[in-house]
Formats: C-alpha cells, structure tokens, sequence
C-alpha cells in the first residue's frame, strides 16, 4: 500500500466488508470515485493501518454512518439545472394533471432539495393536493436531514435565482420562514412526502410511479449497474410514465432505450408503452 492512501486491493477489502457486515453494496460503484472519497477520509481521520480502519468499522456504528455518508454522493441544490425543471413545468406536469392521482420518486434524493423543488412546483400547478413524493436514498443520514426541511439560509440567493429561472411563479421566500441562519420550508409541503432507506443496488420496485427522478446519482456507478438500476426504474414506472435523470446521465446504450422517446433537449423520456 502508497503511504498514506489506499490501494486497489485494500479499495477490495473495504468494499466486501461493508457488504458482508452491513449489506452495504459499492461493489458495483465507480472504482476512481470511491477510492477518491475512501482517501479523502483516510487522510482526513489518519488512520495508521487499513486493520485500524476495518476494526473502527466494525465497532463504531456512529463513524459506519459518517463512512457511508461520506463515499456516497450527497451534492445537490434546489432547482438545480432550472431548465430541467422548466421543461418539467411546461412538458410534464400538465400530463400528470390527467392523472386522478400523480406517484413520484427521487430515488438517491439526497438531503431533500430537490423533492422540495418538485412539491413547489407542484403546489404552483395546483397538483400537490392529489400528489405523493416518495423520496430515497441509501444513507439514513441524509434522509433525516431532508425530513426536516431546513436549509442554509446562506444558499437562498442561488436557489431563488434558479427558482426564478425555472419558471417560478411567486416569491420564492414564500415558502420558508429563515430563522437563525436556516431556512425552514412550509410543512404543506412535507406532508406529502414520504422518506425511506432504499438501495438501488439490491432492493426491488416498490410501486408504480408517473415521473421517476435519480439525478447525478446513475455517473458514479458501473456500466453493469447502470443497466441494472434503469431496469429497476422501466419496471417501476407506469405506462407513458416519465424518467428524469442528470446532466452527465442518459439511456442511449442501455438496454431500455428502446422503449423510451426523449423530451426535447433535456434529460427526460417517456416510456412509450
């Protein structure tokens, strides 16, 4: 092993203990991204040996969580990509305006930005009373976070810029009441989500959804599990549903691309039937 890093068969030897012990699977993860993160942690928490890492593993469930929240992604924003959302807002919405009921999932949703985006819009369309936002990720941690709606106050001028470029229809401060340099968001919002631990690389569907969302969560995994995870999502969306993904993401290669017609420039498709 490079003093001071970890190596390839150490990456190895990490990765199979998480699956072994926690059920934790990154086995099928981007390699250059987790050893990135796996280093960082190792440098920051400078551990002397990879046996002192595995045993602080094993025995200390608090620093488990930091692990696992730090080596997977948790970089998001409210609206990001507005014309994303703006194609939403013009493209999608007023199909699922049709529909008696509308089921969404944010899967790998993060800290909750993004679902907070999604009820605004909603609620602007006069659709989040018929609506339910099925948020969720892997990691506990930040699904706790994201229950409780409460953001930097420092990062409202960037969210209300992309709000506004997103196609926004009030004042974005509406929406939240900034207390103690946080922004907390309406509970009318919350209520109609629904937070829950789901792995995408082992768990199955579990409902039949109009518009599923895994944004910048699909670049960190291998081509094999890519597949696997956009079968995960043709097997969990209705008929004529809608699939968004991120900027860097797409379905061209994968094997259900042909049952997909994209929307315009962006990074969304529609099931075909």
């Amino acid at each position: 092993m490079e003093q001071g890093r970890i190596g390839d068969w150490e990456l190895e030897t990490i990765i199979s203990d998480l699956q072994e012990w926690y059920g934790y699977d990154f086995s099928n993860y981007s390699r250059a991204s987790l050893k990135r993160r796996v280093n960082r942690l190792w440098s920051i928490d400078r551990f002397p040996s990879l046996a002192e890492l595995r045993f602080r593993l094993r025995s200390d469930q608090q620093y488990l969580r930091r692990f696992v929240e730090e080596i997977t992604v948790n970089v998001t924003e409210m609206f990001r990509d507005p014309a994303f959302y703006l194609a939403l807002r013009r493209s999608v919405l007023p199909v699922l305006a049709t529909y008696p009921f509308i089921r969404i999932w944010h899967a790998g949703c993060s800290t909750g930005e993004e679902v907070y985006s999604m009820a605004i819009m909603l609620q602007e369309e006069k659709l989040l009373h018929k609506s339910l936002l099925y948020a969720t990720d892997l990691n506990p941690s930040v699904l706790e976070k994201a229950r409780k709606g409460i953001f930097g106050l420092a990062q409202m001028k960037t969210y209300t810029e992309n709000y506004i470029a997103a196609g926004g229809k009030t004042e974005f401060s509406t929406y939240y009441a900034a207390k103690y340099g946080h922004a907390k968001f309406d509970e009318s919002l919350r209520e109609k989500m629904v937070f829950s631990t789901h792995n995408l690389v082992s768990d199955s569907s579990f409902n039949a959804f109009q518009l599923i969302l895994c944004r910048n969560v699909l670049i960190y995994f291998d081509k094999q599990l890519q597949d696997r995870v956009l079968q995960l999502f043709d097997e969990s969306l209705d008929h004529f549903g809608f699939l968004g993904l991120g900027s860097k993401e797409t379905l061209r290669f994968s094997g259900v691309m042909e049952k997909y017609s994209q929307l315009g420039n962006e990074k969304i498709w529609r099931r075909k039937s």
